[in-house]
């Protein structure tokens, strides 16, 4: 996994997506359902939502919301159920990308996702499609910019804490894990006093897809028609930015 740096990836498309009224509350709302769907609605015991719910209010993200998103995914939100549904297919240049959608009009969602991959050169295909081209990985970024953060150290911590691989790209500390040791991983180096700038568990590609500028542009308009849409919760894809 090394040599390949998700953490760049991320973060060209969260400052696009914040360039965007309204995008840095969606992101915050993802990453909240997403820690509490995977580790329950306590944030005395869930680290991963507690750091997503510190993220958003220091981004005043009102707790209505904060909480509406934490009722969304331990279903305990009155008046709606909701259903997680998972779409692949092929984005432009053969791109494989997967879309998590958590909605309670499952054909109202359907048809939106079946329109952005039509209209932005890309193709939605079967289920098994291309999810067999991703690995599902706890995934947990240590920012060191400022070179404070001794690589020895932090490497054994996050092996001891139950991590499978750790690299440096981006100055920034990549952390793996199992899907089933993420939630140990990071109550561990938060209990160091490691500060976490991304956390969850998400697909990570095997390989990676490099395209012409041309068709990277065309890529990431269909990621945004598809994140256009309200229900849906995260876009994965292996493509890997000229950027």
């Amino acid at each position: 996994m090394a040599g390949h740096s998700k953490w760049k990836n991320i973060q060209k498309r969260k400052n696009a997506q914040d360039a965007k009224k309204g995008k840095i509350f969606m992101r915050h709302a993802k990453d909240i359902y997403l820690a509490a769907k995977s580790g329950g609605g306590d944030m005395d015991t869930n680290a991963a939502l507690r750091t997503a719910v510190d993220k958003a209010k220091a981004d005043n993200m009102p707790n209505d919301n904060i909480e509406r998103n934490i009722k969304k995914a331990t279903g305990t939100l009155d008046g709606a159920t909701y259903e997680e549904i998972t779409y692949e297919g092929y984005g432009p240049g053969g791109v494989a990308v997967i879309v998590n959608v958590l909605t309670d009009n499952k054909n109202r969602t359907a048809a939106e996702i079946r329109h952005a991959f039509k209209k932005n050169g890309g193709n939605l295909g079967e289920n098994g499609s291309v999810s067999f081209m991703f690995d599902r990985k706890g995934y947990i970024v240590v920012e060191n910019e400022d070179d404070t953060i001794d690589e020895d150290t932090m490497t054994l911590d996050a092996l001891e804490a139950g991590a499978e691989d750790v690299s440096i790209e981006d100055g920034a500390y990549e952390i793996y894990t199992s899907p089933e040791d993420y939630q140990d991983v990071v109550s561990y180096l938060e209990e160091q006093s490691y500060k976490l700038a991304d956390a969850e568990v998400t697909f990570i590609p095997q390989n990676y897809n490099s395209l012409s500028p041309e068709d990277e542009e065309k890529m990431m308009k269909l990621v945004d028609a598809l994140e256009e849409s309200e229900d849906v919760q995260d876009v994965h894809h292996n493509l890997e930015s000229n950027e």
